[in-house]
């Protein structure tokens, strides 16, 4: 929960969950993550119909298992069903942010990222993380590629005209041995287009592939973030 550190009560429906579900009472032990960084050991100090008080015992600071930063960008599927999955497996092996990208050929122009950050929330509790992934909101693609970013930015498409590398290659020859920031561009079902592509080397982008084989949408953003966890692990 956010800053729960310098809280006593758990947010309504936490508590809710805690006092119905699980049951607590006075005196039982919790643990809670603020989502920064940290795990804290705390005891239930009292309780009512919708409320639930704590008291932190012991603050246990974590470390990231893998460095810099990872920051996926990626079109939504037009099945909303396949980007909940991914946020939900994505979180669940390690990465710091998300952003979706909406590219000539989106099949969905609208979400709702509020939905995304609950999905979001529950991998990191149920994996143990201790920090959440932000989640921003879908933004047209060439206002997205021009903002400007630190690191090393990469565009994964399917254009065998434009030469790419292999990704994991990249990351394992450059940023293996720095703390690098690394964003990766995921496009729609139907790739992005060549302009896009064309747009996004134009403003810093790393054109690459994820492998031989062709991925469906949410299957190459999990892939993306997978290498650069890997390659990021400490």
């Amino acid at each position: 929960m956010p800053d729960a550190a310098n809280q006593t009560e758990l947010p309504q429906d936490e508590a809710v969950h805690a006092l119905r579900v699980l049951r607590l009472k006075e005196g039982d032990e919790i643990f809670l993550m603020d989502g920064e960084g940290a795990f804290f050991r705390a005891v239930v100090a009292m309780t009512n119909s919708k409320h639930c008080f704590y008291k932190i015992l012991e603050t246990q600071p974590q470390e990231k298992t893998w460095r810099g930063r990872i920051h996926l960008a990626i079109a939504p599927t037009k099945n909303i069903d396949r980007i909940e999955w991914l946020a939900e497996k994505a979180t669940e092996v390690g990465f710091d942010e998300i952003s979706f990208l909406d590219c000539q050929f989106s099949e969905r122009r609208q979400l709702r990222e509020d939905r995304i950050e609950k999905i979001v929330v529950a991998a990191m509790k149920q994996s143990r993380k201790a920090w959440l992934p932000k989640v921003n909101a879908l933004v047209p693609f060439r206002k997205f590629i021009e903002m400007p970013r630190s690191g090393r930015c990469f565009i994964a498409h399917c254009y065998e005209e434009i030469e790419r590398s292999d990704l994991f290659q990249l990351l394992s020859d450059g940023c293996r041995a720095t703390a690098t920031d690394i964003t990766v561009l995921i496009g729609p079902e139907g790739d992005f287009s060549m302009d896009e592509v064309r747009m996004a080397l134009e403003n810093g982008y790393e054109s690459v592939s994820l492998g031989a084989s062709r991925l469906r949408t949410e299957t190459a953003g999990l892939v993306a973030v997978m290498m650069a966890n890997l390659v990021l692990n400490q």
